[in-house]
């Protein structure tokens, strides 16, 4: 790898392992202002709202600029709106002020692989991207389960810090300082010397530009596909973010700070499932990896019924003084095996989506397209969501609904491949 990709990765470390914690954060935010559980889906909803909106302008602007500085002013940002929630701003304002600041860093984040690296390099750069992403999620999930546990409760009563009233408080002020330091990183990436013309001075034609952008990677026989399965599966996965903390409360009875582990532990599966794709699946046989996708879905509608009822009362295992239920222990391959296949799918699809967007347009344009239909896919599924919770349905029938929609759009999703296979040589158009 080129000089100042493994800063890249750093920088991608730091500033998702806060991401993860905020997350955490800003729920338990929610819980000390005692806000309806329906709520909890408006906090991402509303820090997805910026990815949408501003998906035109995005793209122009991390072309516009060198990607580090993108980066680091989008950090900066992030760090701001954790302050925001701090100072007793709801959080769901201050989460999308996140939301803006992390919209702009996405396509420069991504957009700066293919200013560095080669497009054979794709898949092991997105492997080590992904790998340095699902470790910060473990880490920053179970980092903001610590900091809102009964044991930081406690410290925070002891310190007396101003504006510092809770442990969501802590929480709060330590995922702005890792924001912080994130930037800080952002700073020592290279330049790569790639410059595109500064359309940001034409904001009238950059509508157009994203239109046109949008048509092209939709029309294309190749990105359509790529496009198509990593947008519903960022949707599915936002959201399935979300129903896991509610399956592991009300399946296995864990609290808050609990199930953030749960959910933590699913991304050891997924940096297995990378590292696997990029060492077994070339670019051009990425599209292989569709059925992949539908084991996903089924693989989630099976976890769907995984209970502590399925165990006899105190069954479990000890490991000197500590006793862990049977239920619990069990849940965690589970999660782990659901991460992997996402793992193993994931990432073949976005280097080809990434390879083929580079080579039909520019890379801030092509990732600016993902990233708009990704999360406005985030939106729908984050609506269905917020509305089967309004109506009571169980956890478990959420996680049902959602399993057999991934199922049934990937399988539409690889006829169309092999359709589109039949007019025109898509390993052709992988190489070119």
């Amino acid at each position: 790898m080129k000089k100042g990709f493994y800063t890249i990765i750093a920088a991608q470390f730091v500033s998702s392992l806060a991401d993860n914690a905020l997350l955490i954060a800003a729920i338990a935010l929610l819980s000390v202002i005692r806000s309806a559980p329906w709520v909890t889906p408006l906090l991402q909803i509303f820090f997805t709202v910026s990815y949408v909106l501003l998906a035109p302008f995005v793209g122009a602007f991390a072309d516009a600029l060198q990607k580090r500085h993108v980066m680091f002013a989008s950090n900066a940002l992030k760090a701001c709106g954790c302050l925001l929630m701090i100072a007793g701003v709801h959080p769901m304002i201050a989460y999308g002020v996140v939301g803006f600041g992390a919209a702009a860093y996405s396509p420069a984040k991504y957009g700066i692989l293919t200013e560095l690296l080669p497009a054979e390099r794709l898949i092991a750069a997105n492997a080590w991207l992904e790998s340095a992403t699902v470790l910060s999620t473990i880490l920053g999930t179970m980092l903001g389960g610590a900091l809102i546990s009964p044991i930081a409760e406690r410290f925070v009563a002891h310190v007396h810090w101003p504006l510092v009233h809770s442990a969501a408080d802590l929480a709060m002020l330590a995922v702005m300082l890792t924001y912080a330091v994130a930037a800080l990183i952002n700073i020592d990436i290279p330049d790569t010397g790639a410059r595109y013309p500064n359309r940001l001075r034409e904001p009238g034609k950059l509508v157009n530009d994203f239109v046109h952008a949008f048509n092209v990677l939709w029309t294309d026989k190749l990105a359509q596909i790529a496009l198509w399965v990593t947008t519903l599966m960022w949707g599915a996965a936002v959201t399935l973010q979300l129903l896991v903390l509610k399956w592991a409360a009300s399946n296995l009875g864990l609290s808050l700070s609990k199930a953030a582990v749960m959910q933590g532990v699913t991304g050891i599966g997924i940096a297995v499932g990378a590292a696997a794709a990029a060492a077994w699946i070339p670019l051009v046989r990425s599209l292989k990896v569709l059925p992949v996708g539908i084991a996903c879905g089924l693989f989630a509608v099976a976890i769907a019924f995984y209970s502590k009822g399925l165990f006899p009362a105190g069954s479990g295992l000890r490991i000197g003084s500590l006793f862990a239920p049977f239920y619990i222990v069990f849940a965690y391959p589970l999660m782990i095996g659901l991460g992997g296949l996402a793992g193993f799918f994931i990432v073949p699809m976005n280097a080809l989506l990434q390879h083929r967007g580079a080579a039909l347009l520019t890379a801030g344009h092509s990732i600016a397209v993902q990233n708009f239909n990704q999360n406005l896919a985030v939106l729908l599924m984050l609506g269905a969501y917020a509305l089967l919770l309004t109506a009571n349905m169980p956890a478990q029938w959420i996680i049902v609904v959602f399993g057999s929609f991934i199922c049934l759009m990937i399988w539409l999703a690889k006829r169309r491949s092999m359709a589109n296979a039949r007019k025109v040589n898509l390993r052709a158009l992988v190489e070119e």
